[in-house]
């Protein structure tokens, strides 16, 4: 949260809807008009992380990734995809705070305490109990693009 926020503060950007999950984040952002560096602030945002990262933390998390051809605690790549409409929007946000269901990491979206799902929740965006039952099934391009 630290990095974010000090990346933000010198590089404005948006986090309108996020999710930590163990092994990888997802993130919708809202740049500044005329502004897409979005290769900068990931930059800045896993350099302030690992510089001042647990070595213990950052020991395991490279063991993790040398497991899969990676060095240090972040992978070289990310994907980005840009939102073209208000429907697109909504399934990318649904698809972030339904990820740590779909990963087995908890029964339900609320559950999971490092997410923006909570935040929806406080808005009135979301009942607490969305995602909670049934299973809900995106669309394969979502969150792969």
């Amino acid at each position: 949260k630290e990095a974010f926020n000090q990346v933000v503060q010198r590089h404005n950007f948006r986090i309108r809807a996020f999710v930590l999950l163990p092994e990888h984040i997802h993130c919708i952002w809202t740049l500044p008009e005329d502004d897409n560096d979005f290769p900068m602030r990931w930059r800045l945002i896993k350099s302030y992380f690992s510089r001042r990262c647990d070595t213990g933390y950052k020991r395991h998390l490279s063991v993790s990734r040398l497991n899969k051809g990676e060095q240090g605690v972040w992978q070289r790549r990310f994907w980005e995809h840009q939102i073209r409409d208000e429907q697109d929007f909504r399934n990318h946000v649904e698809y972030i705070h339904y990820n740590p269901v779909k990963h087995g990491l908890v029964k339900s979206p609320v559950q999971w305490p490092y997410s923006s799902f909570h935040r929806y929740v406080r808005q009135g965006d979301y009942e607490s109990d969305w995602g909670v039952g049934a299973e809900i099934v995106f669309d394969d391009k979502i969150g792969r693009e």
